[in-house]
C-alpha cells in the first residue's frame, strides 16, 4: 500500500478512535422561592438548547448531601425560568433526605439531562454557598468559574 493511501486510512482510524467528547454546562444556584437554594441552568445554555431533567446531586467534597433521580419514564424541560429546590418536595420522586446546609462552606451542584433541543449539554455543574450576613442570615451565593477564593473564601465567609 502506498503513504498516499495510508495517510487518509490513519486519520480515519483517528477519528475512530477519538472519545465522544460531552460538554459540561454552567448550572444556576439561586434563592428558591421559599427560600434556600435552588437549581436550574444559566440563561446562555437555555439559549444553546433545552435539556430534558434526569438527576441532580449535591456534594460537601467527596460527601453527597443530597441526590434526586427521575425514573427513565418521566422527565420535564429544565429551562432557565424554572429551579429544582434543595432538597426536592416532591414526594412521589426518588430522592435522599437533604442533610442541612451550613453557611461557610463550599457546596458542588451537579445536574444530570438527557440532550433535547438544540446543543444542549449532557450535565451541568455549579458551586455554591450559604453566606452568612452581618445580621446573622445566611444567603444563597453562587460561586462562578474564574472567581478568586480570596480572604472571604469566594465571599461565603461573613465580612469583617
Amino acid at each position: 500500500m502506498s503513504v498516499a493511501c495510508r495517510i487518509p486510512l490513519l486519520l480515519c482510524a483517528c477519528l475512530l478512535a477519538a472519545p465522544a467528547y460531552a460538554r459540561v454546562g454552567e448550572a444556576e444556584v439561586r434563592e428558591g422561592p421559599r427560600g434556600g437554594p435552588c437549581f436550574t441552568i444559566t440563561p446562555r445554555e437555555e439559549r444553546l438548547g433545552t435539556p430534558e431533567f434526569q438527576a441532580i446531586v449535591v456534594w460537601e467534597g467527596a460527601r453527597p448531601v443530597w441526590k434526586m433521580t427521575m425514573p427513565k419514564e418521566r422527565t420535564f424541560p429544565l429551562t432557565f425560568g424554572m429551579c429544582v429546590p434543595y432538597g426536592g418536595r416532591v414526594a412521589s420522586l426518588p430522592r435522599t433526605t437533604p442533610a442541612p446546609l451550613a453557611p461557610g462552606r463550599i457546596y458542588s451542584l451537579r445536574i444530570e439531562a438527557r440532550p433535547g433541543k438544540g446543543r444542549a449539554a449532557s450535565s451541568y455543574e455549579a458551586r455554591f454557598c450559604l453566606a452568612r450576613q452581618r445580621d446573622g442570615t445566611a444567603v444563597v451565593h453562587q460561586i462562578w468559574n474564574g472567581d478568586r477564593e480570596g480572604a472571604r473564601m469566594y465571599g461565603c465567609l461573613p465580612p469583617d
